[in-house]
């Protein structure tokens, strides 16, 4: 008969939950990355930064904005995307209790789960200082940036959720997993210079001063153009790796969305450049680019699989 003291203590609530939650959760989080893009952007190209005059209050001794005869749209814009990031900052705290106290994974792991929280309030604080620097161009891109570094992560973070925690094996050869490196590497190039492209035309931000940066929009379009364009040489060039190779499914259907974002970015790009740069087509543009990230990083996921450790080593402690 089995001695009280020797059996397993009862799962916590997270154990009970973390089946059925966790999944959902990190999914949330990518998609309220995105989604964020979308709201900045909307700040942005309204000219609404300084919507709201102060920061973490809306206004001197009110947090919310307040209707009146003079009162514009762009406090509403602003304080909507403020909104936003609270959200994100409730979901954060649920991946990071999910994912960091899951002790069946292995550290680097657990602490990737607390990444989207510490990012989001990290934006928070970079969104503060946007509004009493009043809009300095550099932290204005810096915010952008920083999201796409978030989309990124919780890409990642996506990626490694489905996947166990033994040890990658790659897919594909080394000259293939090379051209993945570089197109991470122009992936952010092309977003650099979409970020200055932005800041240089009449939707930098700032709606008495058109531009941010000093400099000529067609010019730095035409580099931006230009580091697509190689982005999509480098992405075809490792996607016809990937079919000589025969590698599973998963990575070619990610390769070919990932290759269908790029070129509807590409048009998209084109067309708002000769459109006259429309608010609805720069802001389709923006959450382009960050779908375009995330696409990078999963493409990047499936080109390798990743087992349980219990698969690999059965007597491997974790």
């Amino acid at each position: 008969m089995t001695s009280p003291t020797t059996l397993d203590p009862a799962p916590s609530l997270l154990d009970r939950w973390r089946p059925r939650w966790v999944w959902p959760a990190v999914l949330a989080n990518l998609v309220g990355q995105i989604v964020i893009v979308g709201t900045g952007g909307a700040v942005r190209l309204t000219g609404s930064g300084l919507g709201c005059s102060t920061w973490p209050q809306c206004e001197p001794g009110e947090f919310t904005p307040r209707f009146h005869d003079a009162t514009s749209i762009h406090p509403f814009i602003e304080f909507g995307n403020r909104t936003v990031s609270g959200l994100l900052v409730a979901v954060g705290v649920v991946v990071a209790l999910l994912v960091f106290t899951d002790r069946s994974r292995v550290r680097s792991y657990r602490w990737l789960g607390l990444a989207p929280l510490v990012g989001v309030l990290v934006q928070a604080v970079v969104g503060g200082i946007t509004v009493l620097v009043d809009l300095h161009p550099a932290i204005v891109a810096s915010h952008l940036l920083i999201s796409m570094a978030l989309v990124a992560v919780s890409m990642w973070l996506v990626v490694r959720t489905r996947e166990g925690d033994a040890p990658p094996v790659s897919l594909v050869d080394g000259t293939t997993r090379g051209l993945m490196w570089v197109l991470a590497a122009l992936t952010v190039v092309v977003l650099g210079l979409g970020v200055v492209t932005t800041g240089a035309g009449p939707h930098s931000g700032d709606d008495e001063i058109g531009y941010r940066f000093a400099l000529d929009p067609y010019t730095v379009a035409r580099v931006h153009s230009a580091a697509v364009w190689a982005f999509v040489v480098v992405l075809v060039a490792v996607l016809v790796r990937v079919l000589r190779a025969g590698v599973p499914g998963r990575a070619r259907t990610t390769g070919w969305v990932l290759l269908g974002v790029t070129l509807g970015q590409g048009l998209v790009g084109y067309v708002q450049l000769f459109t006259g740069l429309p608010i609805a087509l720069v802001n389709l543009h923006l959450v382009g680019a960050a779908l375009l990230t995330a696409g990078v990083v999963s493409f990047a996921g499936s080109l390798r699989v990743r087992g349980d450790v219990s698969e690999v080593t059965p007597t491997l402690a974790v």
